[in-house]
């Protein structure tokens, strides 16, 4: 029997989102964002322990899994997913929630607090830099900008064809296991590959990148500096819980450096022995760090 239930939901945004939940709807809402590659899986050993004690809700993402997968760039700049987590929220009319978001999920998940502090209560981060720090590092470490030249190569318009001579299993085995222990992805591979080969996917999942402003100089290059990296930058009000995975080796651990001075009420948590998926990779350290969190703050 699942840990939680599937259901399709169709939100004023435009699209379908297939959406798991779990938990008492009158317990404390949590709302769980995924990244690239996956789906409302990444999240598979967390559901069922927050939903002891909280009502939880993880979507697939716009483009991701079984959710609607709309045509266009245009459909994936982030103002469309923010927009699509509260149309999710107003759905099941939740008062301020927590919201937690990996990778991608986390990029959005800053976004909508920073933009929405009146509905979101409480913010967990899981490897997912801040939008400051994250752009900062792209001008000025190096590792950082040779670490995230796979982005350049994601917005490549050629990339699909690329995936098409080498094949998914292959696009699997060589790009996306290398950032994760082999041994625990074997037994998900048919479920990701499933999702990935659906017309029109890898295209969708793509156009995240693709839609994104984010700059990703080629190293050794001297763009122009943004203005605004040296500007002030208005801190994020929520407590908020960041959870790092520090052998990631897509998002170094610069990604954690200064971030105190951004987020007031801030709580790290480093998980050394884990890399860049750590909800699947260490599920019990990050399970026991967010249920933890969220009792010490009544969440």
């Amino acid at each position: 029997m699942a840990d939680f239930e599937l259901r399709q939901i169709t939100l004023p945004t435009g699209v379908t989102l297939n959406v798991a939940i779990a938990g008492d709807p009158a317990a404390p809402p949590v709302l769980l964002l995924h990244g690239f590659p996956e789906s409302h899986r990444t999240w598979r050993h967390q559901i069922p322990a927050l939903a002891r004690d909280h009502f939880v809700i993880a979507p697939d993402q716009r483009g991701f899994g079984h959710s609607a997968r709309p045509e266009g760039v245009a459909n994936y700049t982030p103002d469309k997913p923010v927009a699509d987590l509260l149309a999710l929220a107003d759905h099941f009319g939740l008062a301020p929630f927590t919201l937690a978001g990996h990778d991608w999920g986390g990029a959005i998940a800053w976004m909508a607090a920073l933009q929405n502090p009146q509905r979101i209560a409480r913010l967990i981060i899981v490897n997912a830099p801040h939008p400051l720090v994250f752009q900062r590092s792209l001008f000025d470490d190096p590792a950082q900008r040779e670490a995230s030249q796979y982005i350049t190569a994601f917005r490549n318009p050629d990339f699909e064809q690329f995936l098409a001579r080498i094949g998914l299993e292959n696009f699997f085995d060589t790009t996306f296991a290398k950032h994760a222990d082999p041994a625990l992805l074997a037994p998900e591979k048919p479920a990701y590959l499933a999702e990935w080969s659906q017309p029109g996917a890898m295209t969708a999942m793509l156009n995240w990148y693709r839609a994104s402003i984010i700059q990703v100089p080629a190293p050794g290059d001297m763009p122009e500096r943004p203005p605004w990296l040296d500007a002030p930058f208005p801190p994020l009000g929520q407590p908020t819980l960041v959870i790092w995975g520090m052998q990631d080796s897509a998002l170094l651990p610069v990604q954690l450096d200064g971030l105190d001075a951004l987020v007031p009420d801030l709580t790290m948590v480093r998980i050394a022995d884990a890399g860049h998926f750590v909800p699947w990779q260490k599920p019990d350290a990050v399970t026991e760090a967010m249920r933890d969190w969220l009792a010490a703050r009544n969440g």
